[in-house]
């Protein structure tokens, strides 16, 4: 089952009767008890996996050198015949491990099970190696003193190197790091059933947080398997808001189609994974539909945006491209402080409320283009064209977008902005009389991901004034399409096609 078009939701939201507005909703005493309790950040087990391979690959390659610089390059001189064979050894060597099924968070954590597998697999390594070196006639030119040693060498080197890491693995464990933090949706038999299910598993990653359920009968139960009930759907939102949500589980059955499309056109906003369980479902797919949480089949809805690897990679980008942007752009940042300075009297820069990613508050850095005497820090009043409240070069500024240059430092510094992502608009900012959340259904949808500098709707022409519903929906639509597509080569496209636009397409900045 393919996870759910972002757009067709918004399109299927906006057909629905009445404005989904979104508002901070109190929380049950016993949601409170657990938003309260201190949460670290994840670590994503797919990029630990990824790095713990890249270690085995460099640790073994460094090894090998080493044994043969030692024994070999010492004695006979040095040639590129070994460390071609080292480096082939240990991308094979990975290769293995790979196929033991040793680069797993859950092995990870165990000890005999993965020290076997590893020895096993390094052997298997070697007497490859011995295979091929007979077959074409070049064992007798390979040291059989670097041959032993290497292998030696490098399987205690493996053993220590796991040592370590199942320590820090397990430390992080009792952290939470590695927990995948869920909540279920129906606190009735299904929703027992399949918590049970969960629980009965071993090495599971999952910790329930507890459930939520819209029903106040007798169906709905206080206290699920253990498992404490937190609230209704509706709270669910302002719950994933407070702590850290991973997985948005539903034990209802398949069957209650029209209750779980009601409740998906609210949740489908957080940037968490949604599945729905088919534990209990007689009606049976094709195996490939389903993902597993251990032996519990589920049907994957939403998935969270821009995670693992591709997460690692927009932390890269913003921080390598947008460390040099700032130091390459330093001198321009400097020339408009002091045109700032010398135009008006105040602070060169503010600093004001914008919605960050997953709908929290953070404070953006902007030069001053407003007289200082008539700031307006949460945006209540749109800048409108020949706006007095403009100084003479803040209308060059914001024309030019030079005023959003100090953002660079909340991209580098602060990490709560990217270079490229949906623009974080003010707090308190209105089309007409109607907040954005209440103009566009699903509006709350582009926080998905960190807002950015620049974004796929302003170089598209949809940036400055907001005076129509037209306007901040099309927003809304680009901010979407780009969440669903990002690539860093969409970055890519969209920063250097930035400047072209501040050119062309900028008849509704003032």
């Amino acid at each position: 089952m393919e996870p759910i078009n972002a757009r067709s939701m918004l399109d299927e939201a906006k057909s629905s009767p009445g404005p989904a507005v979104e508002r901070r909703l109190r929380l049950t005493p016993a949601a409170l008890e657990v938003v309260s309790q201190k949460v670290r950040a994840a670590y994503s087990p797919v990029v630990i996996a990824g790095l713990v391979r890249l270690a085995d690959f460099v640790m073994l390659s460094l090894v090998g050198v080493a044994v043969y610089l030692a024994h070999v390059a010492r004695i006979s001189g040095f040639g590129w015949d070994y460390p071609a064979a080292i480096l082939t050894m240990a991308g094979t060597a990975v290769v293995c491990f790979q196929a033991a099924d040793i680069y797993e968070v859950q092995v990870f954590r165990g000890k005999l099970r993965q020290m076997t597998r590893m020895a096993s697999a390094w052997s298997l390594v070697f007497l490859l190696f011995i295979g091929v070196s007979f077959f074409a006639k070049i064992g007798g030119s390979v040291s059989r003193l670097w041959l032993s040693t290497f292998f030696i060498v490098g399987l205690v080197a493996l053993v220590l190197q796991r040592t370590a890491l199942r320590s820090l693995i397990r430390r992080w464990g009792r952290q939470g790091r590695l927990a995948r933090r869920t909540i279920i949706v129906g606190a009735d038999a299904n929703g027992e059933h399949l918590i049970r299910e969960l629980l009965a598993q071993e090495d599971s990653d999952l910790h329930i947080l507890g459930v939520f359920d819209d029903r106040s009968d007798k169906r709905s139960l206080d206290t699920v398997a253990g498992t404490p009930k937190l609230g209704k759907v509706d709270h669910i939102i302002e719950f994933a808001r407070r702590t850290r949500v991973d997985l948005v589980l539903f034990a209802l059955p398949i069957s209650a189609e029209t209750r779980i499309l009601e409740m998906l056109k609210k949740l489908w906003v957080l940037p968490v994974d949604i599945r729905l369980s088919a534990h209990t479902n007689k009606l049976r797919f094709r195996p490939r539909s389903y993902s597993y949480l251990g032996k519990v089949p589920t049907l994957d809805v939403f998935e969270a945006p821009i995670t693992d690897w591709d997460l690692v990679m927009k932390w890269m980008f913003d921080r390598i491209v947008g460390g040099f942007a700032l130091l390459a752009l330093l001198p321009v940042m400097g020339l408009v402080a002091l045109a700032i300075k010398l135009d008006s009297p105040g602070p060169v820069l503010f600093r004001q409320k914008r919605f960050g990613f997953n709908n929290e508050r953070i404070d953006v850095f902007k030069f001053r283009s407003l007289y200082h005497d008539q700031a307006d820090p949460m945006a209540k009043t749109v800048v409108t064209k020949g706006d007095t409240r403009v100084t003479r070069v803040g209308r060059f500024i914001r024309k030019s977008s030079l005023d959003e240059l100090p953002q660079l430092y909340n991209v580098v510094f602060k990490g709560n902005l990217s270079l490229v992502g949906p623009r974080p608009h003010a707090l308190q900012g209105k089309v007409q009389t109607q907040l954005f959340d209440e103009a566009v259904d699903g509006y709350f949808a582009r926080h998905r991901v960190k807002p950015g500098i620049t974004g796929w709707a302003q170089i598209n022409g949809w940036r400055g004034e907001i005076d129509s519903e037209q306007k901040i929906q099309k927003r809304v639509e680009f901010d979407l399409y780009y969440i669903e597509n990002w690539s860093v080569l969409f970055d890519t496209y969209i920063l250097l096609k930035t400047p072209i636009s501040l050119m062309t397409k900028n008849e509704n900045a003032y």
